[in-house]
């Protein structure tokens, strides 16, 4: 089964400071068809203007990755953690039990532009937790890089859930495929350019979600960077 979510299908919201396109339901935006697909919850793309930013909040029982494309994304928690995130880097925070946190652009002059994962966790009221590493664009070029995991395999960062998270870069004459066990799931996100997913041409904000397929086929078409979720 193979269901198309095209970029220009997502929620949106622009507050001025930030303009983000929500894939699921999210905040004032809620649509009953796409309120998350397995365990994945949110997908957002954001953009904040200089020196803007998201004030200190908290959250609890959620797996958040954030995952910069350009510019410098600045976080701070309650856990005394501080640090910019780059493009190339893939930042966790396990909330758990609860944590407070911020995010804000690094730069005064230029946006920041990253996509905020959310997933459930297996397990509730966990220690909150905190990782951030840095995975090479050629550790990701014409293949899948994984770069989170339960078991953190491989050196990627480790997420408290059931979902292993692959990045790719593909350019034209690329591409890769990913094998998914009987009862996995796959959600494929375009984070920039063109590929096929299933021979099916997507560009920058699409989304699919892929129930029954024994493989996952990707095919590079004009400079795709794509995130690729395996979910029970």
């Amino acid at each position: 089964m193979f269901t198309l979510r095209r970029a220009d299908e997502r929620g949106h919201a622009n507050h001025g400071w930030l303009e983000s396109y929500h894939s699921f339901s999210f905040a004032d935006y809620y649509d009953p068809a796409h309120v998350g697909f397995r365990n994945l919850r949110v997908i957002n793309e954001d953009r904040v203007q200089p020196g803007k930013g998201f004030g200190t909040h908290s959250h609890r029982d959620m797996e958040i990755i954030s995952y910069v494309l350009e510019g410098g994304l600045e976080h701070r928690d309650s856990m005394q953690n501080g640090a910019v995130i780059v493009p190339g880097d893939v930042q966790t925070m396990s909330a758990g039990a609860g944590v407070t946190h911020s995010e804000f652009n690094a730069s005064r002059t230029d946006l920041v532009h990253f996509l905020q994962i959310w997933l459930l966790p297996a397990t509730k009221g966990k220690t909150p937790s905190y990782e951030q590493k840095t995975f090479p664009n050629a550790e990701k070029q014409g293949r899948l890089r994984l770069v989170a995991s339960p078991s953190g395999e491989d050196g990627s960062v480790t997420i408290f859930t059931d979902a292993r998270l692959y990045a790719g870069l593909f350019d034209r004459g690329e591409g890769a495929e990913h094998a998914l066990l009987p009862g996995r799931h796959a959600w494929v996100q375009v984070a920039r350019g063109e590929v096929k997913v299933q021979g099916e041409l997507l560009q920058a904000g699409d989304g699919v979600a892929l129930s029954e397929e024994a493989l996952v086929r990707l095919e590079g078409v004009d400079q795709g960077e794509v995130l690729l979720f395996d979910l029970a």
